[in-house]
C-alpha cells in the first residue's frame, strides 16, 4: 500500500516537472543599456527575461525583471534565415526622441520576436513580415 501511494506521488511529480519544462522552453534573457519604452511602459536599463506561450506566429510576450512582471506586449514570432550569433534588443528612436523596443533576437535561435501591436496587426493582414 505504501509503495502504491509513493508511486502515484512520484508519477504526479514527474508529470508536473515535464509540464513545467515545456513552458520554460519559450523564454530567454536580454539586456537594454538605456531607458526604453515597450507597449507604453518605461523599462529602465537592466537585465530582463522575455517569456511567451505558443509557437506563433502571434504570441503574447511577458517581460519580467527578477520575479516582477514589467510589461506585456503582443508580438510576432518570425523565422530567421540563419541562427542569430548574439542576443540583441533592437531599439528605434521615435519622432519625439523616445527609445522604443521593437524586436528581440536570441543567441543560437533561428527566430526573432517583433514586438508591438503594429507589427502583430501588420503581419496578420499581410501574412508575412520582412
Amino acid at each position: 500500500m505504501k509503495f502504491s501511494l509513493f508511486s502515484k506521488i512520484m508519477i504526479a511529480s514527474l508529470a508536473l516537472m515535464l509540464a513545467g519544462s515545456a513552458f520554460a522552453a519559450n523564454k530567454d534573457s536580454f539586456q537594454i543599456s538605456a531607458p526604453t519604452q515597450v507597449n507604453g511602459t518605461q523599462l529602465p536599463a537592466g537585465d530582463y527575461q522575455a517569456r511567451w506561450d505558443g509557437s506563433g506566429p502571434s504570441v503574447q510576450v511577458t517581460i519580467t525583471q527578477g520575479k516582477k512582471v514589467i510589461a506585456t506586449v503582443p508580438a510576432q514570432l518570425v523565422a530567421l534565415n540563419e541562427v542569430s550569433r548574439d542576443t540583441a534588443a533592437e531599439i528605434k528612436n521615435n519622432a519625439n526622441g523616445d527609445r522604443e523596443l521593437t524586436s528581440l533576437r536570441f543567441s543560437g535561435k533561428k527566430y526573432s520576436l517583433q514586438l508591438g501591436a503594429e507589427s502583430a496587426s501588420a503581419a496578420g493582414k499581410s501574412g508575412s513580415t520582412n
